[in-house]
């Protein structure tokens, strides 16, 4: 990489893009300033003899002025604040050498956060509970971001430093061991990646760079700069991170978080010129490259001939998880006013891939969506509960809290076997009780502005109109929050929960067994509304078989 600290042979080079700065110095182990020299017009290099593996370090901007960690850097032992490390990649001893990927039709997902999975919290932990999920089925691990983020605990979409994987979690090696782990076990790995915004504690690009453009806003404030003076250099900064994690961990795959929310007017898009480069890569093994998109882009998930993606491989399938949620919940705050009692949304969904495919959305008060009934089923990353959907809810509450226990059983036969790729989040196996709430754990003065703005989001509901129900939400930065999140796998042999994972363990055996070789070739389904929240599905598979799907969401029996 052009970025950050790369070992040569008996020394170290530091580079740091600061068009803002005249003069930059790198201070390591806490000495004397040692000044970079000035490369073109934006850059800053130095080759020093006395850097090495292990050495700290951080920029000096302008004589005296202030110091700050390395954008680029790969390890920060002291959090995003401190100083950081130089990491030689060659520390880390593969094992690997024989893992070929798996193709996307195999897919079954697990996401999972690293804080909250086991009670330790750590990437070396995750490694002991691989065999649960190989003998559950499980051949794909999502994890979600990593990213060096303020605080020990987060969600991991607050990163800011997008190189480094948070030291709450472990060092790179760590992070490697995981993976290299799970290949052994036949288990892909997945990671969440955010490139719409960088969190709001611990970016110091802002003082160096034009990493921001106010030519557009998101949720966030103003937008990464992706199309302004400047972009050429934070769109590189981004790609480059996108293959770093491909190639340097060896990963099958990367979610993108919230493309909607990547505002860039240039052509090419961002999002086509990081598909480019990506699949520009020989590593050996297949790569694949998930969406999340409000917009429903189904142009963004097009296949060649061959079937094989033209660009990206899959989409979250939001609607899918709403029409199902909306059925057994009969929800209907927010957006699922939207979902619930509408059977041809439902029927859409499960056959088509999306319900809205450019019609009105009157929750938006526009139009959503593309069509995408010529797209195949596995175009689609479907579920019933995933960090967003639970942790997102005031409570974290799970879907087993919302509804009937049979009803839950239902939908979760329906997804787990239907011929878009599924995805489980964790816990959702046992039944787990503990909720996924928002956690945080920032500084007092902005911990206060989060957990209020949090609180006041939640007002237009009429649950939360009385400010005694708001004082309820649980606080993001209280350490109890975190905790709470953290599952139980204890109780996963037990009782209902150990009931739980019989179910899970079947239907995916079945998947595996009649499914998944079929899946290759499948084409989009065909669905007729037998009355409220009931449907048939079918579509037709690659090997010419049919697959069909009755279904009724209700607790009345339905005679045909």
């Amino acid at each position: 990489m052009k970025f950050g600290a790369e070992i040569l042979e008996g020394a170290v080079c530091f580079r740091l893009w600061a068009p803002k700065i005249n003069q930059v110095s790198v201070v390591m182990n806490d000495g004397v300033p040692v000044a970079m020299n000035r490369v073109g017009r934006d850059w800053h290099e130095l080759v020093s003899s006395d850097a090495k593996a292990g050495t700290l370090y951080k920029f000096q901007l302008e004589d005296g002025g202030m110091q700050v960690p390395d954008p680029a850097s790969i390890y920060q032992p002291m959090d995003v604040h401190g100083p950081s490390e130089v990491v030689d990649p060659g520390n880390f001893t593969w094992t690997d050498t024989a893992w070929r990927g798996r193709l996307w039709e195999e897919c079954v997902i697990y996401e999972l956060h690293i804080g909250t999975f086991t009670s330790q919290g750590t990437f070396r932990a995750a490694v002991e509970r691989l065999d649960w999920l190989a003998g559950l089925g499980i051949t794909a691990i999502e994890i979600m971001p990593v990213a060096d983020f303020p605080g020990k605990r987060n969600w991991g979409y607050d990163g800011v430093l997008l190189f480094a994987p948070d030291s709450s979690y472990g060092r790179p090696e760590d992070f490697k061991a995981l993976i290299d782990a799970a290949h052994h076990k036949g288990i892909m790995v997945i990671l969440d990646v955010v490139y719409n915004h960088f969190g709001p504690d611990g970016n110091y690009m802002p003082s160096y760079s034009p990493v921001f453009t106010e030519r557009h806003y998101t949720p966030w404030g103003a937008a990464v700069n992706y199309d302004a003076e400047g972009s050429d250099v934070v769109r590189e900064f981004v790609i480059q991170n996108s293959l770093y994690w491909i190639e340097e961990f060896h990963l099958d795959g990367l979610r993108l978080d919230a493309v909607h929310a990547i505002k860039d007017d240039s052509i090419p898009h961002l999002l086509d010129e990081i598909v480019d480069r990506v699949r520009q890569l020989s590593v050996g093994r297949p790569v694949h490259l998930i969406l999340e998109n409000e917009e429903n882009q189904a142009s963004r998930l097009d296949r060649n001939a061959g079937g094989d993606p033209v660009a990206y491989t899959a989409q979250w399938n939001d609607d899918l998880h709403h029409v199902l949620h909306c059925a057994v919940s009969q929800e209907s705050s927010g957006y699922y006013e939207a979902y619930v009692g509408d059977t041809q949304r439902l029927g859409k969904a499960l056959a088509e891939g999306f319900a809205f495919q450019g019609d009105l959305m009157p929750y938006r008060g526009s139009s959503r969506g593309e069509p995408s009934s010529h797209l195949p089923p596995t175009a689609f990353v479907s579920f019933i509960q995933n960090h967003d959907q639970v942790g997102n809810r005031a409570f974290g509450d799970r879907i087993a809290s919302l509804a009937p226990a049979g009803a839950v059983r239902a939908i979760t036969a329906i997804y787990l076997l239907l011929p878009q790729i599924p995805l489980i989040f964790m816990g959702e196996e046992f039944g787990a009780g503990q909720p996924f709430p928002f956690f945080c754990d920032f500084e007092p003065e902005l911990a206060t502005l989060v957990r209020d703005g949090r609180r006041n989001e939640f007002a237009k509901f009429p649950e939360f109109h009385d400010p005694a129900n708001r004082e309820r939400i649980p606080d993001p930065s209280s350490e109890q929050t975190f905790r709470s999140a953290k599952l139980n796998w204890e109780r996963a042999g037990e009782g209902v929960h150990a009931d739980w994972v019989e179910l899970y363990r079947e239907l995916l055996a079945i998947r595996h067994r009649e499914i998944v070789p079929r899946l290759r070739g499948a084409q989009s389904g065909k669905y007729e509304i037998l009355g409220k929240s009931a449907v048939t599905v079918h579509w037709r598979l690659g090997d010419g078989s049919l697959l069909s799907l009755a279904a009724n969401l209700t607790d009345a029996p339905l005679t045909s």
